[in-house]
């Protein structure tokens, strides 16, 4: 679904990522990990659109994405979670759900019941507004808004950060069972090892800016790659 090839990134005159290549396919989790600072967060960014990348390229299925804007990606399927999850705080969880109408035909300007069933405390605080949530609140708001725009490829960038053990559950139960409906592709950048390991299908490692680990996971022993993805 997903094809990246020789991605690089830059901020100014520093550069990030280095000839980045991987994939992620349609029905299966792709995990990016590695310690703080090595362009998880870039990659994605880079993916999404919402940072030019410098070079390379960025399929998905057929089609090249070029290098369009954030917005126009999202049309075309590709849906990003930032780390930090960007609720618009006075905005009502309902309101915050129909901004991502924006990349939908009017016909499809309803939030589906599945919705609801993935995420109920939405339903419950469908009127509350989104600054009023708790972090593992807005966590699910910000991934079921992203849901809203019916994704091919689904980002996810830092899903568990700060979040109550029992939402960092049940928001692995859901990213599970979108990977089990088996159509979209999901890449997830995660720091919580045992959530990431357990999750993935494909294991990327990066390393200042490389990749220099790109496997399925079950080609993989799991203590060495806790070894490198530690601090």
């Amino acid at each position: 679904m997903l094809n990246v090839e020789n991605l690089t990134l830059h901020y100014g005159n520093s550069q990030i990522l280095y000839d980045i290549s991987m994939r992620a396919d349609q029905g299966a989790i792709t995990c990016v990990m590695g310690t703080n600072g090595v362009g998880k967060t870039s990659l994605l960014k880079a993916i999404s659109g919402t940072h030019p990348r410098s070079g390379g390229s960025v399929s998905l299925g057929e089609l090249d994405l070029g290098k369009l804007p954030a917005h126009s990606l999202a049309k075309l399927g590709v849906g990003y979670v930032p780390q930090g999850r960007d609720v618009f705080p006075l905005m009502t969880v309902h309101e915050n759900l129909q901004t991502g109408f924006s990349c939908l035909p009017k016909s499809e300007h309803f939030i589906p019941d599945d919705i609801y069933d993935l995420f109920p405390v939405l339903k419950v605080m469908e009127s509350r507004r989104g600054g009023d949530l708790s972090g593992g609140q807005q966590q699910q708001l910000a991934i079921a808004r992203a849901l809203i725009t019916k994704p091919k490829l689904l980002l996810l960038d830092e899903p568990t950060e700060g979040i109550q053990p029992n939402i960092i559950q049940h928001i692995g139960e859901v990213i599970s069972l979108l990977r089990d409906r088996g159509d979209m592709a999901i890449v997830l950048v995660e720091q919580y090892f045992d959530f990431a390991f357990e999750l993935a299908d494909q294991l990327v490692v990066l390393k200042r800016g490389e990749v220099i680990t790109n496997v399925a996971k079950h080609d993989f022993d799991r203590n060495e790659l806790l070894q490198m993805v530690s601090v």
